[in-house]
């Protein structure tokens, strides 16, 4: 549909291809859109559209999303805020050439409330980064299930901070710091475990 004669249907075709790939650098939808830029050198408002794709293919050098879902609940908890700015930009885009091409390209800037990090990132009390272990893994749903099931499975543990990937969950790989947050994704800002010991304490 991008090389659709009707400059209306490629537009939409073009920013849609943005839209769905946003922060995720995929390699298909960035050479895509490249050849995309090339094919449509002498049209400025179509030329237009495919910048804006890249923009959104390549958000935060991959390090954003626009997805309007929590990684962390395998449920498909909605986030409405990010849900509200997707479909206010695609209303925006229903008339490309008169609002974005024309006076109101500013309206773009509505996109921002669906942009969160991918990543994880650990703080101290004070806002310091804090390097931590954390275990990644594929979400477990656990809704139901009796005594301490395990949330993620197939897990790698990593040191903070870490991509999460879609259906991806994290969680402290130890009890040395409690997280002030039930939700382990984006930024979590932690605290000392009053309770732990160290495992070399525990063995003597």
């Amino acid at each position: 549909m991008s090389h659709d004669p009707d400059a209306e249907v490629a537009t939409s075709a073009i920013v849609s291809l943005g839209l769905v790939a946003s922060g995720t650098n995929n390699s298909r939808c960035a050479t895509a859109l490249r050849s995309l830029a090339s094919y449509y050198t002498k049209e400025p408002g179509l030329l237009f559209a495919v910048r804006l794709a890249q923009g959104l293919t390549h958000a935060g050098k991959g390090l954003v999303t626009l997805s309007p879902y929590h990684p962390e609940s395998s449920g498909g908890v909605c986030h409405a805020v990010a849900l509200a700015g997707l479909l206010t930009t695609m209303h925006i885009c229903l008339d490309f050439k008169a609002i974005v091409l024309g006076k109101h390209h500013f309206l773009l800037w509505t996109l921002v409330a669906a942009m969160r990090p991918r990543m994880l990132v650990t703080l101290d009390e004070e806002l310091k980064p804090l390097p931590v272990s954390v275990r990644v893994g594929l979400a477990v749903d656990t809704v139901g299930l009796a005594g301490k099931p395990k949330k993620i499975t197939g897990f790698q543990t990593h040191t903070s901070p870490v991509l999460l990937a879609i259906g991806e969950r994290a969680e402290l790989a130890t009890d040395e710091y409690l997280p002030l947050s039930s939700l382990i994704e984006g930024v979590v800002i932690l605290r000392k475990n009053p309770d732990f010991v160290p495992e070399a304490t525990a063995t003597k």
